[in-house]
């Protein structure tokens, strides 16, 4: 059929991005040719300065955006062959949490995107339930979101996301504006979707916040693909490009962890 790759399965791949490029609507150039690709199981730290395309790129991903050239693959299916599909296989966390917020309590916020998806009620609160345990949110189910923690909005925001079922989670500075805390708990929430099998992608200019837990790290500017590999062998790099280069425990040897 087309606008499907039936090698994708086999090669592991979830996602795969050739040559995009989009302009915006003033002309500008906001991606310029980017290759990528995630594995599935993957957690992908996505780096660089504000206004270098992070936050455009994860847009491509479930059909949000056009490209002017290009495409994108997720699953084995071309976006643009079918961008509905495409939506509920990449959710999107975005940076501003309260912006996905629509529940009058965190139990209907999470509920929303089930319920939209046709499905019927015993279904919708299985999922509401699972999401909001993965998260750690479960007994706050009642509360008004409004009530909630910088931190608690983030989480929420992603278990709304969680419970549409999507086989990847992108995540748009998910640490933006949290205390230390809430950036431990977001963190910890993370890497516990990562070890039940989720797809994740972090965007992030706070690279030391992820890179110590990433399997591989994209540094951006311009709107192209600078540096990719492993986070600890590019830490030395990243700075040249506007990213605060994570911390070492010692030279040559692992990044450290916010959660230790």
């Amino acid at each position: 059929m087309p606008g499907e790759d039936r090698n994708a399965a086999a090669d592991g791949l979830l996602v795969r991005v050739e040559g995009l490029t989009h302009r915006f609507v003033d002309g500008r150039l906001g991606l310029d040719r980017v290759d990528l690709s995630v594995r599935r199981g993957e957690l992908l730290a996505l780096a660089g300065r504000n206004g270098s395309g992070k936050t455009t790129l994860l847009r491509h991903l479930n059909g949000l955006l056009t490209p002017a050239a290009g495409s994108v693959w997720v699953d084995g299916r071309r976006v643009d062959a079918d961008p509905a599909r495409a939506r509920r296989r990449v959710g999107i966390v975005f940076q501003d949490a309260e912006s996905q917020i629509v529940g009058e309590t965190v139990y209907d916020d999470v509920a929303f995107g089930p319920e939209n998806q046709g499905l019927d009620p015993a279904a919708v609160r299985a999922r509401v339930n699972g999401a909001l345990a993965a998260v750690d949110l479960a007994a706050l189910a009642e509360r008004r979101p409004h009530e909630l923690s910088g931190g608690e909005k983030r989480r929420l925001a992603i278990a709304g996301v969680l419970a549409m079922g999507p086989p990847v989670i992108a995540l748009d500075e998910p640490f933006a504006n949290l205390d230390y805390p809430g950036v431990c708990q977001v963190l910890g929430h993370l890497l516990a979707l990562r070890a039940a099998g989720h797809t994740l992608v972090v965007a992030s200019h706070d690279l030391d916040k992820i890179a110590a837990h990433a399997d591989r790290l994209v540094v951006m500017a311009a709107g192209r693909v600078v540096l990719e590999g492993p986070p600890a062998a590019l830490a030395g790099a990243v700075e040249a490009f506007g990213v605060r280069s994570p911390e070492l425990l010692h030279p040559g040897g692992a990044l450290r962890s916010w959660l230790t």
